[in-house]
């Protein structure tokens, strides 16, 4: 097993700064669920990781990138759990003592 990290894509081809319009370098950096990957997976440098962030978030703010991916609507998960038997009934009656 090799403990040597992979290089930086930016200081390898020798890129000052991220530029936020460049959407297919930045779709690298984002996980199929529309999350900033890590630099662990990623392999950025400290300062690139944090300019591919930067650049990541402008771009979804100019919708050049989605905030989510379409799709999978139905996942599992937290919000997955069966709750039909609890009585919600109560919650909506304002006869409560207080």
């Amino acid at each position: 097993m090799s403990s040597r990290r992979k290089p930086c894509p930016y200081c390898r081809d020798k890129i000052d700064q991220v530029d936020f319009k460049d959407i297919s370098l930045l779709r690298r950096f984002v996980s199929d669920r529309g999350k900033i990957r890590s630099r662990r997976i990623t392999g950025a440098c400290r300062r690139h990781q944090s300019q591919v962030a930067r650049a990541i978030k402008r771009a979804r703010e100019l919708a050049l990138l989605p905030y989510v991916t379409e799709g999978n609507e139905h996942r599992g998960g937290r919000g997955d759990r069966d709750r039909g038997d609890r009585d919600r009934g109560d919650r909506d009656r304002g006869d409560r003592d207080r």
